[in-house]
């Protein structure tokens, strides 16, 4: 399939790849685990429990 000049110019791309679908998984993880190391670390502190 042969595209002219002005199709070419027109394209518009916009899927969604595996790589991008996993690269917002893993911002959603990272910032998930950061919620939980942040909660852990106030219960700690208000409870004084230390280890």
């Amino acid at each position: 399939m042969n595209l002219t000049k002005q199709q070419l110019l027109e394209t518009q791309g916009g899927a969604i790849t595996a790589s991008l679908f996993n690269a917002i998984v893993q911002g959603f993880k990272f910032i998930f685990e950061l919620g939980q190391t942040v909660g852990s670390a106030i219960s700690r502190t208000i409870n004084r429990n230390f280890c």
